[in-house]
């Protein structure tokens, strides 16, 4: 991942209900979940909900499928993955145990 696409990601993160999208498609893993599921689990509108989906979709951190008539939305782990690679590339000027302990605070339980 490159600047201009962490500055996308992390403007996209700043709002409360994108980060809150973002959050639960994480939690919701590999099954993902569908937008009207979304807006209800947040109760947020179904506009409000599809320009949120939009941005943070646009900064490349989620990635949907259609379903028929519905729209299956996804967290895009290789992009969380590209975000916090780039957050932390050369973390503590070659001192790694400065950093120790960060990545036991991430957890998947």
């Amino acid at each position: 991942m490159d600047e201009n696409t962490t500055l996308r990601a992390l403007a996209a993160l700043s709002q409360k209900t994108r980060l809150d999208v973002f959050r639960l498609l994480v939690k919701a893993g590999f099954e993902g979940m569908l937008a009207g599921e979304i807006g209800d689990r947040l109760n947020v509108r179904q506009n409000t909900m599809s320009t949120n989906l939009s941005i943070l979709m646009n900064a490349g951190l989620i990635k949907n499928e259609r379903q028929g008539r519905t729209v299956r939305y996804f967290a895009d782990y290789e992009a969380m993955r590209g975000l916090l690679s780039f957050l932390m590339d050369d973390c503590c000027n070659g001192r790694p145990e400065i950093c120790e302990g960060i990545f036991d605070e991430i957890n998947c339980s």
